[in-house]
């Protein structure tokens, strides 16, 4: 087996490095122009609006874009930033980062559910009743802001009782013992209604219908929203709302600022490349393909250590797998099942199992990725696909390994005392059924189970020590020619 493993590792053990560069060279190849901010002298330029794109999940990515974006809008030159959403959802934590950046900001913000279609779903709801203007598109839809718990189910909080039945007793008289789950539940599902409710309270909107988004899922049309005062205006696109909003008066923090947008000059605010490298990396499928080719680099630099490049690439790519898990809905059951997966994969290599631990490294790897994701949240997206093309890699690599341990283990020992076995030899020293034979061009002591004669060839059959048990192939020695 170490002889199995010497010569995968020459052979083969660069195979991970191009595939390895081959991924972080594409995940850099990004177009750098597409990404870079308008130029200083037109960012700067008094009365700018500045269109921010909110597409997809909120993650803590575009968390720290918008950021970076309203902190550079602070300067006073720019009338409004517009935050134009498409968004199922995110993370809670990336949402409240955005709230609190819209809520220090100097400068207004308008949120605007575009283009016709778009939604302000989940967090999407929170930052629209946050920001300074509430805008959506024609056909677009808001709401379903319940809480959802990362890796279980949607909390539900169990039905109201009435005020005077007793803690503990359900309106139909039965005692009901205390459930931790809905407790849980419970808390979140407060949380989340008094933080809606009080951005509500603070922008002037409709905290009631606010609060059942969140306790009872609730969505809206742009049309009902508009009727409800849950959102300010109505909008075609952006040119109809920048003369809509024209005139309006705000409140941003202590001071009333009117808005003059009519004629205010519009530039989209692209991602750098910077933000466009990291959502590419929080994507479920890269990121599920860097933790592969993390653990497949470790590996290689492990069982064949020395060159260094397959542990540096594995590290590099363990870390960003790591950084995109931070950023998506992880399932730690299916992450444990991954890891576990690849263990037994590398357990393979090392260990005689032929087949058993690296069938059930598959088995691990494919119920891992189904679990990784929780695919109830917006942020899921992980291919099926994906994981049963990297299921079917590794099992290749494992059927390879498999078939070059049967290979070693077949072929015929060339060193060592067990090579002896079976090796023939000739007979220069005889006393009966003992002597001594000169074997592989060595001088050996031999014992045989029959009488032995100078100069016959013998044939090994097992080794005692210093001592070789022969069998002779002949019963009489070849014919020698002496002088008189």
């Amino acid at each position: 087996m170490q002889r199995m493993r010497n010569q995968f590792g020459s052979t083969h053990g660069g195979v991970i490095v191009a595939p390895l560069l081959i991924l972080l060279l594409a995940l850099w190849s990004v177009d750098l122009s597409a990404g870079q901010q308008a130029p200083p002298d037109a960012a700067r330029a008094p009365g700018a609006v500045w269109v921010v794109a909110v597409d997809g999940a909120i993650t803590p990515v575009a968390a720290a874009f918008i950021h970076r974006t309203l902190h550079r809008a602070s300067d006073g030159r720019v009338a409004l930033v517009v935050l134009r959403m498409d968004t199922p959802g995110g993370l809670d934590s990336a949402m409240r980062d955005i709230i609190r950046d819209i809520l220090a900001s100097p400068v207004p913000v308008a949120t605007f559910v575009a283009p016709n279609g778009a939604r302000a779903a989940s967090a999407g709801t929170y930052i629209l009743y946050a920001s300074h203007v509430a805008a959506m598109s024609p056909a677009s839809t808001l709401g379903a802001a319940t809480p959802i718990q990362i890796g279980g189910t949607s909390p539900s909080r169990p039905p109201a009782e009435p005020a005077s039945k007793p803690d503990g007793q359900a309106a139909d008289g039965a005692k009901r013992p205390p459930i931790a789950e809905d407790a849980l539940a419970a808390k979140q599902v407060n949380d989340a209604a008094a933080y809606i409710r009080s951005l509500a309270q603070l922008r002037g909107r409709n905290g009631e219908w606010a609060e059942r988004a969140v306790r009872e899922a609730a969505s809206l049309s742009a049309n009902e929203a508009l009727h409800q005062k849950v959102i300010d205006v109505i909008a075609d696109d952006l040119d109809d709302l920048m003369r809509k909003i024209d005139g309006r008066v705000i409140q941003v923090g202590a001071t009333s600022v009117r808005l003059a947008t009519a004629q205010a000059r519009i530039e989209s605010i692209e991602p750098d490349w910077r933000t466009r490298l990291l959502s590419v990396i929080a994507d479920p499928n890269v990121a599920l393909i860097l933790m592969m080719l993390g653990m497949y680099g470790l590996f290689f630099e492990l069982a064949n250590p020395g060159s260094g490049v397959p542990g540096t690439i594995g590290a590099i790519c363990l870390i960003l797998a790591l950084f995109a898990f931070q950023s998506l809905p992880v399932n730690y059951a299916g992450l444990a099942l991954l890891l576990l997966g690849f263990g037994l994969i590398a357990a393979e290599f090392f260990l005689p199992t032929f087949g058993v631990f690296g069938i059930g490294g598959i088995a691990a790897f494919i119920f891992g990725g189904v679990l990784l994701f929780d695919a109830t949240t917006p942020l899921a997206g992980g291919s099926l696909t994906l994981l049963v093309a990297l299921a079917v890699l590794s099992a290749c690599f494992v059927f390879f390994v498999v078939g070059m341990a049967v290979r070693a283990r077949r072929r015929p020992v060339v060193t060592g005392q067990e090579e002896l076995i079976g090796s023939g030899g000739e007979l220069i020293e005889v006393d009966d059924r003992e002597g001594y034979a000169r074997v592989h061009g060595e001088r050996w002591r031999v014992a045989s189970d029959v009488p032995l004669v100078a100069g016959q060839q013998i044939r090994v059959t097992a080794v005692h020590g210093l001592t070789l048990r022969v069998t002779p192939e002949t019963r009489q020695p070849a014919v020698r020619t002496t002088g008189d």
